[in-house]
């Protein structure tokens, strides 16, 4: 008999083992994501993460990144001495909070090109709330619009990128995911592509960064959600191309 309980209990610690684990893995996540939504509860816009001081300039091209932690990680291309790069992107950030930070962290330094990447925080809640996924579209559409009249009627020169697409979710997040994310980010760059003007060029990095099925390639992945060395690499080949052929 004891033979037997002994038989039971080894199997039982190993399943309370891997129990405890599996909860603390969402308690840390659900806390990481309450830390996320108060802060910006404090701090809407993140109006204070630069100083208010803008670099100072030399004389030449002033190149801007801008937008949200994909533009924030994206690293200065190498090789190209005559334009001046800067990066204001902030990670976490929706389309209205790229938006509403414009004219505090962008206008000051009068850039002459502005390299966008934005939207991903708006789409991906489309798996919490299913039923505003268009609306969630319209507002994303209509803040990157606004973005762009803002920056031509400053007299700068738009690198709009699609939005990069997304890899596979880690299963903890797969609670909070959807298929309908992918959708909405094909649905988006699509309007995007629409946008192209003489002033507004289109850096189709989604096209450049997906497989076949429409997801991150996994050399260009350091997560689901953002790139690593590899992945902006293969963007940076890209833009140097369009910064050379506007130079030209």
């Amino acid at each position: 008999m004891r033979r037997f309980w002994c038989s039971l209990l080894i199997p039982g610690l190993f399943l309370l083992t891997i129990s405890l684990a599996a909860n603390g893995v969402f308690l840390q996540y659900a806390r990481q994501q309450y830390q996320a939504v108060n802060a910006v509860r404090l701090d809407p816009l993140n109006l204070d993460y630069f100083p208010l001081t803008p670099p100072e300039q030399t004389p030449g091209v002033t190149a801007v990144f801008f937008g949200d932690s994909r533009a924030a990680q994206w690293p200065t291309p190498t090789g190209i001495d005559d334009i001046q790069f800067v990066n204001r992107g902030i990670g976490a950030q929706t389309s209205a909070q790229v938006l509403g930070r414009f004219d505090a962290h962008i206008r000051p330094l009068h850039p002459d090109i502005l390299i966008i990447q934005m939207c991903i925080n708006d789409l991906k809640t489309v798996a919490l709330f299913p039923t505003y996924q268009e609306q969630i579209i319209a507002n994303c559409q209509d803040n990157m619009n606004q973005v762009l009249q803002q920056a031509t009627a400053m007299g700068a020169t738009v690198i709009l990128t699609t939005v990069f697409p997304v890899g596979e979710f880690p299963w903890p997040r797969r609670l909070v995911w959807s298929p309908e994310i992918d959708t909405a980010v094909s649905t988006v760059n699509t309007y995007i592509y629409s946008l192209a003007a003489d002033n507004i060029l289109i850096l189709d990095a989604y096209d450049l960064l997906a497989d076949q099925s429409g997801h991150l390639l996994p050399q260009f992945a350091a997560d689901e959600l953002h790139l690593n060395e590899t992945g902006y690499a293969r963007l940076n080949m890209e833009l140097s191309d369009i910064l050379q052929q506007m130079n030209h």
